[in-house]
C-alpha cells in the first residue's frame, strides 16, 4: 500500500479539522445547544480565519511584515457591498449578486495589493510595516469622506457632502460618507463562511507547496541567494502579496454581507484590526497555516466565553496569550514537542515492523 506523504497528510488533517468543526457546530445549532451570542460569532470567526490565513502568506511564507491587511479587507467590503446594492435591479438573485461581489471584492483588493506592492515591497522591515499601515489608514479615511449617488443620469461622486451630488428626483445615495453603505442584504452565513475558509486553505496550501511557493520561501530565507539562482524577486513577492490581499478582500465581502450597515470605523478596518489579525498569525505560529486557523477561532471565541468572569476576563485572556506564545515560540517547548513526535514515530515504526514480521 502506497504511503501518504507527510505534507499531504498534514494538509488532509487541516481540511478535516475545519470540516469536523463545521459538522459539530451544525449539530449543536440543530439541537439548540448554542447561545444566540455564539451564533452571532460564527460568521466573524470565519472572517478572522480567512484574514489570518491570508496574512500568514505575507508574514510567514513571504517573510514581510504587513500592518495594512485591514485596508485590503476594507476595499473588498465596500466594493462588494457597492456592487450588491447597485446591481439589485439588474440581478434580482441576491445569491448571484453575492457570488459576483466576492469575485469583484477579491479582484479590487488584489489590484490594490499590486499597486501598493510595486513600490512598498522594495522596502524592508519597519519601513514596509509603516507604509502598509499608512495605506490601511488612508483607505479608511478616504471612504469616510466619499459620497457616491445614482440617478437616471448615472453615477455622481463627491468628497464634500451628499447634497453636493446634485441627484435628480428618485436618485439614491449609495455611499454616504462616514455613514457608509446601508441596506446591504445579510446573506452571509456560517456555511458560506466555512466554504470560503476551505477555498482559502486550498489556494494557500497549494501555493505554498508549488514551485511558486518554494521560490517565495527561498526569497524569504535568503534574498541574495534566491536572486543569484535566477528567481525573479519582484514577480514572486508581488504574486504572494496580491494573493494575500485578494483573500483579505474576500473576507471583507463576507463581512459586508453579514451587516445591514457598513461603515469604515477604526474598530472595523483600522490599525487595531490589522494588529489583531497579526496576533492570530504570530500566536498560531508564523508560517503555520493550521495554527492560524486554530488561533483565530480560539482568540475570537475566548473573550465571549470569559464574559461571565467580567472582573478577570482580560487577565485570563492575557495569560492564555502568553501561554500560547511560549508554546509556539519557546525553543525548549519546540524541542519537547519534537522529542514527543519522534517518540510517537518510533513507536509507529516499531508496530509496523512487528506486523510485517507476524
Amino acid at each position: 500500500m502506497r504511503k501518504i506523504k507527510k505534507t499531504t497528510r498534514s494538509n488532509i488533517i487541516t481540511y478535516a479539522l475545519v470540516i469536523a468543526a463545521y459538522i459539530i457546530v451544525e449539530i449543536l445549532l440543530k439541537t439548540g445547544n448554542i447561545s444566540s451570542l455564539m451564533k452571532g460569532l460564527l460568521v466573524p470567526v470565519c472572517i478572522y480565519v480567512i484574514m489570518a490565513v491570508s496574512l500568514n502568506l505575507t508574514v510567514g511564507i513571504l517573510g514581510e511584515l504587513s500592518l495594512g491587511h485591514a485596508g485590503f479587507m476594507c476595499v473588498g467590503a465596500f466594493v462588494g457591498a457597492f456592487f450588491t446594492n447597485v446591481a439589485a435591479d439588474a440581478i434580482p438573485s441576491v445569491q448571484l449578486r453575492f457570488f459576483i461581489a466576492l469575485i469583484l471584492g477579491a479582484i479590487a483588493a488584489g489590484i490594490f495589493g499590486l499597486i501598493i506592492g510595486i513600490p512598498v515591497l522594495r522596502l524592508k522591515g519597519d519601513y514596509l510595516a509603516i507604509v502598509t499601515l499608512a495605506f490601511g489608514e488612508i483607505v479608511k479615511n478616504i471612504i469616510n469622506v466619499l459620497y457616491i449617488g445614482k440617478d437616471s443620469a448615472g453615477f455622481h461622486f463627491s468628497m464634500k457632502d451628499s447634497l453636493s451630488l446634485g441627484l435628480q428626483e428618485g436618485g439614491e445615495v449609495i455611499i454616504n460618507g462616514a455613514q457608509g453603505i446601508t441596506g446591504t442584504p445579510t446573506v452571509a452565513n456560517f456555511t458560506i463562511g466555512v466554504i470560503l475558509i476551505l477555498i482559502t486553505l486550498f489556494i494557500i496550501i497549494n501555493l505554498v507547496h508549488s514551485r511558486t511557493g518554494r521560490a517565495v520561501m527561498a526569497i524569504r530565507d535568503n534574498l541574495i541567494a534566491a536572486e543569484s539562482v535566477g528567481i525573479n524577486i519582484t514577480k514572486y513577492k508581488l504574486l504572494a502579496f496580491a494573493v494575500s490581499a485578494s483573500l483579505a478582500g474576500v473576507a471583507g465581502v463576507l463581512y459586508a454581507h453579514n451587516l445591514s450597515t457598513l461603515t469604515a470605523l477604526p474598530k472595523n478596518f483600522g490599525y487595531n484590526m490589522s494588529i489583531t489579525i497579526l496576533v492570530f498569525v504570530v500566536l498560531g505560529g508564523i508560517g503555520n497555516i493550521r495554527g492560524s486557523v486554530i488561533s483565530a477561532v480560539i482568540l475570537t471565541i475566548l473573550p465571549e466565553v470569559l464574559r461571565g468572569l467580567n472582573a478577570y476576563r482580560m487577565l485570563i485572556y492575557a495569560v492564555i496569550l502568553i501561554a500560547m506564545m511560549l508554546f509556539n515560540a519557546s525553543p525548549k517547548t519546540r524541542e519537547f514537542r519534537e522529542r514527543i513526535i519522534q517518540e510517537i514515530s518510533k513507536k509507529k515504526i516499531g508496530k509496523n515492523k512487528d506486523k510485517e514480521a507476524a
